[in-house]
């Protein structure tokens, strides 16, 4: 009888590593609580009506369909007892032999409760359609409003944390403002703040200096007011502070009107990881060992955004789709290996680099490790920051639609999905 394999997160991790087992002898069962893999990195376009839902998620089945050993269940996991080796589902309980836990990560709010309860932000793909609304909706409201003070704070766009999505969601939704500005004549580019605030004295942390600068130059070339060594501690709503608007709280006690705020600053282990009684590191991020193992469960695996994997420097690999891809392909690989009484080499990161896009035809990428990686701005890695996620997208129709998108965006800088499908949907303060 073969063994089995449960791979718990249809992400970067689990996708690899079940094409990875689809040609072994192994019985792969593959969980997750959505049927289909998104594509995280492009949400931001979603949610600024560059692309649409169907660009960037693609049927789990479709992807394993003709994988004969390999079987996808719709099912959340709600525990795992790693002692008996067994998970408990809403359908029933499930064994394994080998476990792969790839269920991702989740947003971090820090403990802030009213940055949790008012923010957006972009980790689900209803998260991406509630602000795409939203973003429409402020501005239909924007548009018959007689209050100078609420229009300004409608106006007012503020986005925390200046890693890649939130400076990426930046660009983009200046762009979308400029589209818009057509659809809304009373409403021109110039009345609207779009407002980059990072806590940290730089956009993009992990890149360059280099790559910072220009990338923060760029910025606010395009019109993003971006502000650096500053602390957001909370957002006090206008029922509460006796104005008409919402006010974001800063850490020297200054306020800023708003109605919109997309919280990018940070993220932690999802909460799957909290069912696991084992070692944890910072974020809740489950620690592993050189083969991405749980601490006295070798047949138990944690890959992606959801693992603690220290280099030999002490440094952790960062949560992003690299990493994850290479962790669940290695584990896949580890546990054949294991099966037939084999051993194969240490897990070695080989680092592709970081891109970012910050506009139309500018971006940074940093290809390969520092320092002797190739650094690129501008046209040339926008270029390759196209090409890469074009190559990264499961499917070739979802291929296909992103770069329709992104070529009748770049022709005629026009968003052809400007639809406004909740009216009304979490607008702040008031509703329609």
């Amino acid at each position: 009888m073969s063994k089995r394999v449960v791979i718990v997160g249809m992400g970067f991790g689990g996708i690899k590593a079940a094409e990875a087992l689809a040609s072994s002898d192994l019985e792969v069962l593959c969980l997750d609580r959505r049927n289909y893999h998104l594509f995280q990195p492009l949400l931001y376009q979603v949610a600024t009506a560059t692309l649409n839902l169907e660009s960037i998620a693609h049927p789990v089945r479709a992807i394993m369909r003709g994988k004969k050993n390999v079987r996808f269940q719709l099912a959340e996991v709600q525990k795992v007892n790693l002692d008996e080796k067994k998970l408990q589902t809403a359908q029933g309980e499930i064994s394994y032999d080998y476990l792969i836990l790839g269920a991702g990560s989740v947003t971090n709010h820090f403990g802030m409760t009213s940055i949790a309860d008012y923010a957006y932000d972009l980790k689900q793909l209803n998260d991406a359609v509630a602000l795409r609304n939203h973003i429409l909706a402020i501005f239909e409201r924007a548009s018959v409003e007689t209050d100078p003070a609420v229009r300004d704070a409608l106006l007012t766009f503020a986005v925390v944390g200046a890693g890649p999505t939130g400076t990426e969601f930046s660009g983009s939704l200046i762009e979308l403002i400029q589209v818009l500005s057509k659809d809304f004549p009373m409403i021109a580019p110039k009345d609207c703040k779009v407002i980059l605030i990072e806590a940290m004295g730089a956009v993009l942390p992990p890149f360059s200096e280099k790559s910072q600068k220009y990338a923060e130059k760029k910025l606010r070339d395009l019109g993003v007011d971006v502000r650096l060594n500053t602390a957001v501690k909370g957002v006090t709503l206008a029922a509460e502070n006796g104005t008409k608007t919402d006010l974001i709280q800063f850490g020297d006690g200054t306020t800023l009107p708003m109605f919109t705020l997309l919280w990018a600053a940070g993220v932690k282990a999802a909460p799957l990881a909290d069912a696991l009684d084992v070692p944890k590191q910072r974020g809740g991020r489950v620690i592993v060992d050189q083969n991405w193992a749980i601490t006295d469960h070798p047949e138990a695996f944690v890959v992606g955004d959801m693992a603690w994997y220290e280099l030999e420097d002490g440094k952790p690999l960062p949560g992003v789709a690299p990493v994850a891809v290479q962790s669940g392909e290695y584990v896949a690989n580890f546990i054949k290996a294991a099966v037939k009484g084999q051993t194969i080499k240490p897990f070695k990161y080989f680092d592709k680099g970081k891109m970012a896009i910050i506009g139309r035809r500018v971006a940074v990428a940093e290809i390969g490790s520092s320092p002797k990686g190739i650094k690129m701005t501008g046209i040339r890695a926008w270029l390759a920051w196209l090409g890469v996620h074009v190559a990264l997208m499961a499917g070739v129709r979802n291929r296909v639609l992103t770069i329709v998108n992104w070529v009748w965006d770049y022709l005629f800088m026009d968003r052809q999905l400007r639809l406004l499908t909740h009216e009304g949907d979490k607008v702040h303060n008031e509703t329609f």
